[in-house]
């Protein structure tokens, strides 16, 4: 049984439902809260994470960061060395979708030259009448990018494990992958 650690970077812009996210994967569904203050700068949730098929399990560190270009500088401190990124943006926004490309440069940036694994995720799906990013582009966008794409609604309890248990799961094959590559050589 192995317990491994891994950064997690959650990114996007504000009102995208990053830290309604974080909390509701932290608390298993057990509540929604309504009312949220804008993230200043980054809050940190800690979950471990069972690898399914595995006895091994990844302690998810998940910095929930300001949308907000305001903060951006004291990211850059904060967001040194990710293992995993979590690109979040809002379904019925346009807007927080292209600007998930500057997101995905920027966290980017901060682990070059490394295979740095991801999801995508489009929340808000419960608004399906306010819809403008269609789910197939968002699919194609996150392929071309190396990413996993998900689809949640935070607010109907919907798919918010389903992220989080992909990133364990793809830091946990890059592990083994490590793991291997180090047997090879002995």
């Amino acid at each position: 049984m192995v317990k491994l650690a891994a950064k997690c970077i959650l990114a996007g812009d504000s009102t995208v439902g990053k830290t309604s996210l974080a909390q509701i994967f932290r608390s298993d569904g057990a509540h929604f809260q309504k009312n949220y203050t804008l993230t200043a700068g980054v809050d940190l949730v800690v979950k471990t994470v069972p690898v399914p098929d595995t006895s091994d399990s990844v302690e998810l560190f998940i910095f929930d960061s300001a949308g907000k270009e305001l903060f951006s500088e004291m990211l850059d401190k904060l967001w040194e060395s990710p293992n995993v990124l979590c690109l979040v943006y809002d379904v019925t926004s346009e807007q927080s979708f292209s600007n998930c490309s500057r997101w995905l440069d920027k966290v980017r940036s901060q682990a070059p030259g490394i295979y740095l694994p991801g999801v995508l995720v489009g929340n808000k799906t419960d608004l399906a009448g306010r819809r403008t990013v269609d789910a197939a582009q968002a699919r194609a966008w996150a392929l071309s990018q190396g990413l996993e794409c998900f689809e949640t609604s935070v607010k109907e309890m919907e798919n918010f494990e389903a992220p989080f248990h992909c990133l364990a799961k793809q830091f946990h094959h890059l592990y083994r992958e490590k793991v291997e590559a180090f047997h090879a050589l002995v």
